[in-house]
């Protein structure tokens, strides 16, 4: 459980900044997302360990929001929502929410129900990994390493949190060319990056994987954008 990813979906700002510092003081780690579409965004580029997921927000509400993650797998979602009615908690759950708190809600309660949450899920469940050739994310652990030819040897990769995303995100497609428009949106979506930042990450990452063995792996596809390379 120590170390998880904790996606915080929330608008208002300070809520967010204070379930941020509550989980993280547990030794979670945390992402935000202040609209339905950055959540979805980054659900699919980060598969955080559970979400806490507001139902009044931006662009795609909680409902919809935990439609598409529900379609996707079984990533746990806890509704935090001022949302108090009966028939708003039993929609929630019905829906497919693991729990439903309801605002004001104490900030430390919050936190116990996430670890109940995670204790619930995650116990006994095995690593999820994502490979292409030497080069592997787990995505539960959120960890990325390379591979040695040997098959005993393991270099880890000390990535930032952007570079992690970009490189799962290509794990999870690794001979489809992303472009810049698209790794921005998916994996920096809440940031005002250009696209030109993307190369900077994608330069970065790509000297992370040769300084670890992986050489020739990140392929940029001139005049389109970015894949890894194809195997065989």
């Amino acid at each position: 459980m120590e170390n998880a990813l904790i996606c915080v979906v929330e608008d208002d700002p300070d809520i967010a900044r204070i379930l941020q510092t509550y989980l993280e003081r547990e030794r979670l780690r945390v992402v935000c997302a202040a609209d339905g579409e950055a959540a979805l965004a980054q659900h699919r580029s980060l598969n955080p360990a559970l979400v806490l997921l507001d139902v009044n927000i931006p662009k795609k509400d909680g409902y919809a929001v935990l439609s598409e993650i529900r379609r996707r797998g079984d990533t746990p979602v806890i509704f935090a929502t001022a949302m108090a009615d009966d028939i708003d908690r039993l929609t929630g759950l019905r829906m497919g929410a693991d729990d439903y708190v309801v605002k004001p809600f104490n900030p430390s309660e919050v936190v116990a129900r996430v670890k109940a949450v995670l204790r619930r899920t995650q116990g006994g469940t095995a690593a999820k990994l994502v490979r292409h050739g030497p080069i592997e994310a787990d995505l539960n652990a959120h960890v990325a390493r390379v591979i040695g030819g040997d098959g005993a040897s393991v270099s880890s990769l000390n990535l930032t949190l952007s570079e992690y995303r970009i490189l799962v995100l290509f794990l999870n497609a690794p001979t489809r060319v992303h472009t810049r428009a698209e790794i921005l949106d998916a994996c920096l979506p809440e940031s005002d990056a250009l696209e030109r930042t993307v190369d900077s990450h994608v330069s970065n990452l790509r000297r992370k994987l040769e300084k670890a063995g992986a050489e020739s792996y990140l392929v940029n596809v001139r005049g389109v954008g970015y894949r890894l390379a194809v195997l065989g």
